[in-house]
């Protein structure tokens, strides 16, 4: 991974760029065209378990230009937040400055174990039945607009600068409807 980072950079950002690794060379190759935006950022998705995070999240404070990750459990974004913080510092990178971004799914109904049953469903169709009641309880906010709100709110508060969101129904488009005016006009 951290070739093809330093592979990827190069090109993205050099004319007749030359590499030589561990696993791949060559010799003046052109990418045309270049991303406009210079540099180019990558972001590194890292979900460890508190036990595993060290190596891991130092990869992300080495390599990349901004931490993506999951709440998978009760917690597990902060506690791996605060590690990454802790490594930001240990670099001379600012945590305060640093993106951040959570992949965070939501469900919006009147009763939250509705929601999260139906969370459930949904993410055993698409990734195979992986994931423990708990596992969905961290991973989505679920229940009624305010309760929705209030979990996407303590995420931010566990160091998510921004949040990207999955809908864990199948109805997708009222779903939508409801988290663009009953959801996301609160979280200002």
């Amino acid at each position: 991974m951290a070739e093809h980072i330093e592979i990827c950079r190069r090109l993205w950002s050099e004319d007749h760029a030359t590499f030589e690794g561990k696993y791949h060379a060559f010799a003046d190759v052109t990418i045309q065209p270049q991303p406009i935006q210079q540099p180019c950022p990558i972001w590194i998705a890292a979900n460890p378990q508190p036990h595993e995070a060290e190596k891991p999240l130092r990869r992300v404070v080495q390599l990349a230009d901004g931490w993506m990750s999951v709440n998978a459990f009760p917690g597990l974004f902060s506690s791996n937040w605060e590690k990454l913080s802790r490594y930001l510092k240990e670099a001379d990178k600012d945590p305060a400055t640093y993106p951040t971004i959570a992949y965070h799914n939501i469900n919006i109904h009147p009763d939250r174990s509705a929601a999260l049953e139906e969370s459930k469903r949904f993410l055993d169709e698409y990734y195979g039945p992986v994931f423990s009641p708990s596992m969905i309880e961290g991973w989505t906010a679920a229940g009624t607009p305010q309760q929705c709100v209030e979990a996407l709110l303590q995420l931010q508060r566990e160091g998510a600068k921004a949040i990207t969101l999955r809908i864990t129904s199948w109805d997708q488009k009222g779903q939508f409807d409801r988290l663009v005016n009953e959801v996301l006009p609160k979280l200002t």
